[in-house]
């Protein structure tokens, strides 16, 4: 458990796209991470144009326990923020086996394949829609995100996001271009590590009580707007934001990162049952309040962080906006983690039917 906890550093660094931002043009918006939600973690209630020709293709490598997706071809001129960009409609992927998925490694190419700079991805967000958060059962379950950095999902060894065949994976797109350098038939590329459910225990040794060698993990999104949307307006000076959200399983949180947006201060997360501090992270931006970077917290000493159904968590960000002016939102606190349940069996609850494909037309990222 301590090994696999302390490699959970470097996935949760993954995990948090608030990671070093490059300078935008002035056509972009002062933070490059505001997203949209569909349900879920990103919100906005933005509109835009779809982007016309979007495919999601996919290649299993059945022998190496991969599969590639690909998003595109997409069209990115120069000097071109998101709110202006055509962007990808939502797509489906429907998971082709039993299995628990591992690591996540994204890239940008181009049709020669040469790579692309990460720094034209805004986000990208995969979400489960046969599963329900955990902690707020309203929203689909985000599985997997990345931002401009690109940063890889390493493997937790003996952990990992259970998936059954059939499921259906949204996967949400936002790219921008605000530099100096077009880019034209850009591809996103997911490469995701797996290993089939029945070599890990959960076919006949399962049935005879033998214990799966992988563990599953549930991703743990704790808001400053509880259930809620996540996006909120920075008014000028100081902002201070709180919000709860209950736990109802007894578990084991095994570390966690922070998400903010620029002129952010410090994310808390506490147990407001026990009264304790549970993590701290403070932010670090540059002379003009651009956020470089969220610490990452892991819970050595205690084999984890007991979570204890009943228990409530409390969230608290604080911003310091030095611009006089009302940055709509222009703010997101959210604590992310893995989760681990003490019985797996009682998660069960979280799985229902996919809604039916959502309609495209006009912008597809907020509803």
């Amino acid at each position: 458990m301590k090994r696999a906890i302390a490699i959970c550093a470097a996935f949760l660094l993954a995990v948090i796209t608030a990671a070093a931002q490059q300078k935008p043009s002035a056509q972009e918006t002062p933070h490059m991470h505001q997203g949209m939600e569909h349900g879920g973690f990103m919100q906005g209630g933005m509109h835009h144009a779809v982007a016309k020709g979007m495919k999601l293709e996919e290649k299993m490598d059945a022998a190496a326990h991969t599969i590639t997706l690909r998003v595109g071809p997409m069209t990115l001129p120069a000097h071109t923020g998101h709110m202006k960009m055509p962007q990808p409609p939502d797509l489906f992927w429907t998971v082709p086996v039993d299995a628990w998925l591992l690591a996540y490694t994204p890239r940008l190419v181009d049709s020669n394949p040469s790579e692309v700079p990460g720094r034209v991805l805004h986000h990208v967000a995969f979400w489960n829609e046969n599963r329900s958060d955990f902690l707020c059962p309203n929203k689909e379950e985000h599985i997997f995100g990345a931002g401009s950095e690109m940063t890889h999902w390493a493997e937790i060894p003996g952990f990992g996001y259970r998936v059954q065949k059939g499921d259906k994976i949204r996967i949400e797109t936002m790219v921008h271009n605000p530099w100096d350098t077009p880019y034209d038939t850009v591809y996103l590329e997911v490469k995701i590590q797996f290993v089939p459910a029945v070599a890990s225990g959960a076919g006949l040794g399962a049935q005879l009580g033998a214990p799966p060698a992988v563990q599953s993990v549930y991703p743990a999104w704790m808001d400053v707007e509880s259930c809620g949307n996540s996006g909120y307006d920075l008014k000028p000076g100081k902002n201070v934001a709180t919000g709860t959200v209950p736990v109802k399983y007894d578990g084991v949180l095994l570390g966690v990162g922070g998400h903010m947006h620029d002129y952010a201060k410090e994310i808390v997360l506490e147990n407001a049952t026990r009264k304790e501090t549970v993590a701290t992270l403070d932010a670090t931006v540059d002379q003009h309040g651009q956020l470089l970077s969220m610490p990452v917290v892991t819970f050595f000493d205690k084999g984890g962080y007991k979570f204890t159904a009943g228990d409530t968590l409390k969230i608290t960000a604080t911003y310091e906006n030095p611009t006089g002016k009302l940055l709509r939102d222009g703010a997101m606190g959210i604590v992310v983690g893995y989760f681990a349940p003490a019985d797996d069996a009682q998660m069960a609850s979280l799985r229902h039917k996919a809604a039916p494909p959502h309609e495209m037309a006009g912008m597809t990222h907020d509803h």
